[in-house]
C-alpha cells in the first residue's frame, strides 16, 4: 500500500466497524467521558477503551484527559471530520440500535445536568453575593458585545469559562468556541448549561489559563472574565493569550479594579484584591499586545462594593515568539 494511502485507509477502516460508528454518531452531540460511553453503549470498560484507541490512532478523535477523567470529541473540521460527516450521512440514525443510544445519551446528560445543578446550588449563596458587589452583569455582558463586534470569528477561546456563560453570550459570532477550566464541577456546570442553551459550537475542556493547548497564531478572539484575581501567575496567562492570537486578533479581560474586601480573599479564594492598569501593564510587557482605552462600571454602592474594567488588547504583528502548545 501507498504510504500516502495510509492514514485515508486507518481512518475508513477505524469509521467501518458497527460499534466505533456508533461511538462517532454518539461523540458528534458533544463531548462524553468514558464512563458516560460505558453507560451508553452497555460496552465493558476494557472493550470500549480499545476501540476508542482505534478511533484516537486514526485521528477521529481527540483525548481530553480531565482529572480522574477522560473525555473525547470527534474532530470537527480537516478530512477526519469530513469522513465523520461522510461515515454517517450513509448510516441509517433512525434505526432501532441509533435510537436506544440517543435514548441512552439523554439519561446520561440528565444525569449530568443533576450533578451540575447540585454543584452551583453549594456555591450559589456566594456566587450570588459576589454578583451583587458589582455592577449589573447583563450591562457588562452588552458592553463585551459591543466592544468584540458582530464577528464572525472562526475561534473563539475563554480562559477560565466557569459557567460558560461567556461562551453562550459569544458562540452566535464564532464558528467555533472553547472554554478552559481547571475545575471538573466547573466544566460539568458549563457542559450543562451550554446543553440547556442549545448551543451547538462551543466546546470546554480540562486545562490551565497560563498553559493552554491552543496552536500559536490560531484564534480571533480570547476572553480572559474575571479570572485574574484568582491566578498565582497572571502574566503567564496573558503570555498565552497573545501567543495564540492571530495578527490582529483580540484580547478582552474582565475583572475587578482594585478594592479593599478582605473577605474575598480570605472566604471565596481570590489571590488579588482586584486588578490594576499598571500592573496589568507589566503583566503584558514584552507579548507586543497593544491596549486600548479601559472601560470602567462603577459599583452599583457608595460603599463596599466593586467596580469592574474591560481591558481591551490587539495583537498587531505575527512576530510574537512561539513555543509548543500544551499537551
Amino acid at each position: 500500500m501507498s504510504e500516502a494511502l495510509t492514514p485515508t485507509v486507518n481512518r475508513l477502516r477505524a469509521a467501518g466497524e458497527p460499534t466505533r460508528l456508533r461511538i462517532l454518531a454518539l461523540l458528534r452531540c458533544g463531548d462524553l467521558a468514558v464512563g458516560e460511553l460505558v453507560d451508553i453503549l452497555g460496552l465493558s470498560q476494557p472493550r470500549l477503551s480499545h476501540q476508542l484507541k482505534v478511533l484516537t490512532n486514526a485521528g477521529l478523535v481527540t483525548r481530553l484527559p480531565e482529572g480522574a477523567w477522560v473525555f473525547y470529541r470527534a474532530k470537527t473540521k480537516g478530512p477526519c471530520a469530513d469522513l465523520i460527516n461522510l461515515a454517517l450521512s450513509q448510516a441509517d440514525l433512525e434505526n432501532s440500535v441509533f435510537l436506544k443510544d440517543r435514548r441512552q445519551l439523554q439519561v446520561v446528560l440528565d444525569d449530568r445536568a443533576s450533578s451540575a445543578a447540585s454543584y452551583f446550588d453549594s456555591i450559589a449563596a456566594h456566587w450570588d453575593a459576589e454578583r451583587a458587589l458589582h455592577y449589573p452583569e447583563s450591562a457588562i455582558e452588552a458592553a463585551i458585545l459591543e466592544i468584540v463586534g458582530d464577528g464572525p470569528f472562526d475561534q473563539i477561546v475563554d480562559l477560565g469559562t466557569g459557567t460558560g456563560r461567556i461562551l453562550s453570550l459569544l458562540a452566535p459570532r464564532a464558528r467555533q468556541a472553547e472554554g478552559l477550566d481547571l475545575s471538573h464541577q466547573m466544566l460539568t456546570v458549563a457542559r450543562s448549561n451550554l446543553l440547556k442553551a442549545g448551543v451547538t459550537n462551543a466546546n470546554v475542556r480540562h486545562g490551565d489559563a497560563c498553559m493552554v493547548p491552543f496552536e500559536a497564531s490560531s484564534v480571533d478572539l480570547v476572553i480572559i472574565h474575571q479570572v485574574l484575581h484568582f491566578i498565582v501567575r497572571p502574566a503567564l496567562a496573558i503570555e498565552e493569550a497573545a501567543r495564540i492570537l492571530r495578527p490582529g486578533g483580540r484580547l478582552v479581560i474582565v475583572d475587578f479594579a482594585p478594592h479593599m474586601l478582605e473577605f474575598l480573599r480570605s472566604d471565596h479564594g481570590h489571590r488579588r484584591l482586584g486588578v490594576a492598569d499598571e500592573a496589568l501593564g507589566e503583566w503584558a510587557r514584552g507579548t507586543g499586545l497593544t491596549f486600548r482605552p479601559v472601560r470602567h462600571f462603577e459599583s452599583p454602592t457608595e460603599t463596599a462594593g466593586l467596580a469592574v474594567k474591560i481591558w481591551t488588547a490587539q495583537q498587531p504583528t505575527a512576530n510574537f515568539p512561539q513555543k509548543e502548545a500544551a499537551a
